[in-house]
């Protein structure tokens, strides 16, 4: 339970950003925001604590993830493992029609590829890593957004993390109890924190045609390594609606307990004006005392929203 505790701090939810920080194969090729300009926000009648309330008041992460049940999709999976080298030696690719039809889920492999070290002799993932992100992004399990079969080894303690997984992806910024020396750095928004941090305000265009604002939280240069986890989070707002439409997120950490380093990217856009997701990337090396070191790459690729 301790190893997927401390997965659970690296799967935290995550705008739009293009340069990842890990030098290896970037599987996030899709461009999808343009900045204009820096934004005055006192001439938008807006302030930072604004921003800062919407981004810990926001359940739209969720809320898309759960109006998946209504639609029927496809989804495109590409999924790499690393050796120590930052060569690949693993891979994996799925090509999935989702349906949702009469509120029963089922799934179509119209593609299903893998190589390389990816698997254990019993048929389980290698890394505890793709494991977890097969069970929340719906890859190879449904998970926990949909009715269905649960995910092998659910149930019992695993169970009882389910809320803590949510809070920790959805709602970015509060504190996450329970990880050693971790727990108050995820709390970036809170007084003791903030001296840390600049805070950025930008205006653009998503998709090339929605008017959005850019909200950056990143380090400080003089910040010490140690003092923070998120080193960057930036978030993309709906200019028209106040509506969070994507979040990048930058954690990096290292004590004697766990070493990581982890970039994460999520996307929504709005279909018959519902947001649903889109887009999820993912970059991270990860390792804690007496376990393999992890380090992955994904790619996920939600599109063809049909409404069942």
């Amino acid at each position: 339970m301790k190893k997927l505790l401390l997965l659970f701090i690296f799967c935290i939810i995550s705008t739009v950003t293009f340069a990842q920080q890990i030098k290896r194969f970037n599987p996030d090729t899709i461009k999808t925001i343009v900045i204009d300009s820096l934004v005055d926000i006192k001439s938008h009648r807006l302030n930072a604590q604004d921003f800062i309330d919407a981004v810990l008041a926001d359940t739209s992460f969720y809320k898309a993830f759960q109006n998946m049940k209504r639609y029927g999709f496809t989804a495109e999976n590409r999924i790499f493992t690393y050796d120590k080298k930052n060569k690949v030696d693993g891979k994996i690719y799925r090509k999935i029609i989702h349906s949702n039809a009469a509120g029963k889920h089922r799934m179509e492999y119209v593609a299903k590829t893998d190589s390389g070290n990816m698997f254990k002799k019993n048929g389980k993932y290698q890394l505890y890593t793709v494991e977890m992100f097969d069970y929340i992004f719906m890859n190879a399990y449904n998970s926990d957004f949909t009715k269905g079969d649960a995910l092998p080894g659910a149930g019992g303690k695993n169970e009882s993390y389910k809320d803590k997984l949510k809070t920790l992806i959805f709602t970015p910024g509060r504190r996450v109890k329970g990880i050693p020396f971790i727990s108050s750095k995820t709390e970036i928004f809170a007084g003791d924190m903030r001296g840390y941090y600049y805070y950025e305000f930008a205006r653009g265009k998503y998709l090339d045609t929605i008017p959005v604002y850019r909200f950056r939280v990143r380090c400080k240069p003089s910040t010490s390594d140690g003092d923070t986890m998120i080193k960057e989070m930036t978030t993309i707002f709906d200019e028209r609606t106040f509506q969070i439409l994507g979040r990048y997120i930058d954690m990096k950490f290292s004590n004697m307990f766990v070493d990581f380093n982890v970039q994460m990217n999520i996307e929504l856009n709005s279909f018959e004006g519902e947001l649903l997701p889109t887009k999820i990337t993912y970059q991270g090396n990860w390792n804690i005392p007496f376990h393999k070191e992890e380090r992955a790459s994904f790619l996920i690729v939600h599109k063809d929203y049909k409404k069942e």
